[in-house]
């Protein structure tokens, strides 16, 4: 009787945390029934404001392009996103400054890319160009570059070309997250001008979207943690878990077996 209460209590264990929920591994879920209504999606945040380490690319246009092609990187119309990125994009110092040719220095730290354009046009009017030039200069992030580890497809340090990125995009372009991933608990540790934060998300949940932090941001770090159903070994399907207490049951039933005969 001994025996058959240990395994039955073991079979009842292994059953509870063998399979993995449907919650645990579906998206953006509702907490209602599903309807077609539309669903207010919160995605606006206060403007970004540059990072050491963050990459800008700017560009300068004018009706005088021999004066232009001073100010823009020998290889602008280069297709590589890689390439861009390393030889031509304005990469901000340890002391929050730019390198701009002829304009030499510019602190950027804590500026929008909006305030750096508006700054940069000011010292071209005022010492290379006329107001009858038609100056126009674009100052834009060159690609989100962040990067992304734990449970997911491709991990790596990836940049996407664009100026907004969602968490959900980042994890789809990785190759999305297995059944082993914990999608309740996605880590992203953010830069700030006063060190780092861990911001926890959880994923199954479609309210998310709301979220402040749902936005990927240059050089965050997304780190996806396996489930305790990968941690301890068992089964992450009904399948794999009816094969895992099969098994253990075969082999409890043999010691069990041998140890009456004794």
């Amino acid at each position: 009787m001994r025996f058959s209460a240990l395994l039955v209590l073991l079979l009842v264990l292994l059953s509870t945390c063998a399979c993995i929920p449907k919650e645990r591994i579906t998206y953006l879920q509702e907490n209602e029934y599903p309807t077609d209504e539309l669903i207010t999606i919160k995605q606006q945040q206060p403007p970004y404001r540059l990072q050491i380490a963050d990459v800008l690319s700017i560009r300068v246009k004018a009706l005088d392009q021999e004066l232009v092609e001073i100010f823009n990187p020998v290889n602008s119309n280069s297709t590589s996103l890689d390439e861009g990125y390393y030889y031509d994009g304005f990469a901000v110092d340890t002391h929050g400054n730019i390198r701009i040719p002829t304009l030499g220095e510019l602190n950027v730290l804590g500026h929008t890319t909006e305030e750096v354009r508006e700054v940069i046009e000011t010292k071209l009017l005022e010492d290379y160009f006329t107001e009858n030039a038609n100056i126009f200069v674009t100052v834009k992030l060159a690609g989100i570059r962040y990067t992304i580890a734990g449970e997911i497809g491709d991990s790596g340090v990836k940049t996407e070309l664009t100026e907004k990125l969602t968490l959900l995009d980042a994890i789809a372009n990785s190759g999305g997250v297995p059944v082993t991933g914990d999608l309740t608990d996605i880590l992203i540790v953010r830069q700030y001008p006063g060190g780092q934060k861990v911001h926890h998300m959880d994923l199954t949940q479609i309210d998310i979207m709301q979220s402040p932090y749902y936005l990927i941001q240059p050089n965050d770090l997304i780190l996806i943690n396996p489930l305790p159903q990968k941690t301890i070994g068992v089964g992450t399907t009904g399948l794999d878990s009816f094969r895992t207490i099969l098994t253990i049951f075969t082999s409890l039933v043999s010691v069990i077996l041998l140890a009456t005969r004794l």
